[in-house]
């Protein structure tokens, strides 16, 4: 089974460095993996998007996401081109600290996660991309939470490694709200 995530948000909220964390922790599982990075010429404020497709066997390659089973959303701003490509039955992992517009896709379970708050609470409102990373493994099982902080660890380059603990603590947070919610279930 082949699984797709869209994640998108503002540059400067971590999309691209959780989608690279997503996409290693995932093949250092043994799975087949492709990512795709789209953002604006834009360093901060402009739109960043990225697609990462998981498979437990051979994988498709897709390199346009026209439709996907699931999404990471991190800001309300860019959310239409989102929705519209939602597959019914599928699953969108929001930050509702920033979201403040309503998130709604028709046969799409929307699930709210206060990832502000939550980053801010492990001592970091930067780390919020990461604890939303953590609740999204956690609803899929597309990652575990240790495959997760360990590729956490290879991506950070070594002038940000102060980041390290508060990364780390905000994945873990992260999994464990997903944890207590209801999961959806991946491939495995």
């Amino acid at each position: 089974m082949q699984r797709e995530v869209v994640l998108t948000g503002i540059g400067g909220q971590g999309v691209q460095l959780a989608a690279k964390t997503l996409a290693m922790a995932a093949t250092a599982e043994g799975r087949q993996v492709m990512m795709s990075s789209h953002y604006g010429g834009e360093m901060r404020g402009g739109q960043t998007e990225a697609s990462v497709v998981v498979s437990d066997g051979q994988l498709r390659p897709v390199p346009i996401l026209e439709s996907t089973w699931s999404a990471y959303v991190m800001h309300h701003r860019y959310w239409p081109g989102v929705a519209e490509r939602l597959r019914a039955g599928g699953i969108a992992v929001v930050n509702s600290s920033v979201a403040n517009e309503e998130i709604t896709a028709p046969g799409v379970r929307i699930v709210p996660v206060a990832a502000g708050e939550v980053a801010v609470e492990v001592g970091s409102a930067m780390a919020a991309g990461f604890v939303l990373l953590g609740a999204f493994a956690a609803l899929t099982g597309l990652a575990e939470t240790d495959s997760l902080v360990e590729a956490m660890r290879q991506l950070v380059p070594p002038y940000r490694t102060q980041h390290l603990a508060v990364n780390e603590a905000a994945l873990r947070a992260g999994a464990e709200v997903g944890a207590g919610l209801d999961p959806v279930g991946a491939p495995r």
